[in-house]
């Protein structure tokens, strides 16, 4: 691998931080509680676990420079959310409870227009 792809992704890897901290103090500001951040397992990644009242809410971040080849909101595909949706298991495997669970997607803009879509699937 080249020295500049090296340098594109850590760029990548940069923003996509970035957005998932704007994005859970969003939220912490909206009332949700933090319970657990990047949980990786084999089924995938979730980025934020919070709880908002009594429901445990699974957010996915997702951000977008621009919407040239699809908004930020779009990129949720049904493959992704399968993939979501099988992390949460494996999260709930290991961290059971019997809380409501609810999907939600926060879509960050290039211009840092956040769009907050609860039960999203």
């Amino acid at each position: 691998m080249l020295f500049t792809e090296l340098k594109t992704k850590a760029a990548h890897l940069l923003r996509g931080e970035s957005a998932e901290e704007q994005a859970h103090v969003y939220l912490l500001k909206n009332g949700l509680k933090a319970v657990h951040r990047n949980y990786r397992c084999k089924q995938g990644e979730l980025d934020l676990i919070m709880t908002d009242q009594h429901s445990l809410v699974i957010v996915e971040v997702k951000f977008r420079k621009t919407d040239k080849y699809g908004s930020a909101l779009e990129c949720v595909t049904p493959s992704k959310q399968s993939r979501i949706i099988a992390a949460t298991h494996h999260y709930l495997s290991t961290h059971p409870t019997d809380c409501p669970i609810r999907f939600d997607v926060i879509a960050i803009s290039g211009d840092s227009k956040i769009e907050w879509v609860q039960n999203a699937f």
